[in-house]
């Protein structure tokens, strides 16, 4: 009898961990997808997430190729966490669930635009979005046009 190499479970599971932590290990995401992607060393993409209708950029997280293919298939924003080495799914324990709206790979292939419906805060900390925290920028241009 042969002894599966992961444990099996719903993909909608929030605290699946990868059993060899090989980031690029075989995942069911269209390999034509998974060949225009340019992972980290960690086998990671960004996800940079948007809120539908308005464009208002809400966080950014990672995926591998099982996050992606998660996301993709079962319409629920997946991502890997790297403090915590496993997936989970956005909602799941917190109840402000992303339930996506479409999916972009950007020109270079290292990062994903995630449009999603949210439902309550985006961020940990339970403001609307993650950025927040203004920062200071003091070499402004008062004329763009003059620049070019």
């Amino acid at each position: 009898m042969s002894v599966p190499d992961e444990p099996r479970a719903d993909p909608a599971t929030t605290r699946l961990r990868r059993v060899d932590g090989d980031p690029a290990r075989a995942s069911a995401l269209d390999p034509a997808i998974a060949a225009r992607l340019r992972r980290t060393a960690d086998g990671l993409v960004a996800a940079v997430v948007q809120r539908h209708g308005s464009g208002e950029v809400l966080m950014m997280a990672w995926m591998d190729d099982e996050a992606l293919h998660r996301t993709l298939t079962t319409g629920r924003a997946t991502y890997w966490s790297r403090s915590r080495q496993e997936y989970w799914v956005k909602g799941a324990t917190s109840g402000h669930h992303q339930y996506v709206r479409s999916v972009r790979l950007d020109c270079d292939g290292d990062t994903v635009l995630v449009t999603v419906e949210q439902v309550g805060a985006a961020c940990h900390t339970g403001a609307g979005n993650c950025f927040f925290d203004e920062l200071p920028v003091t070499g402004t241009i008062a004329d763009p046009q003059e620049d070019r």
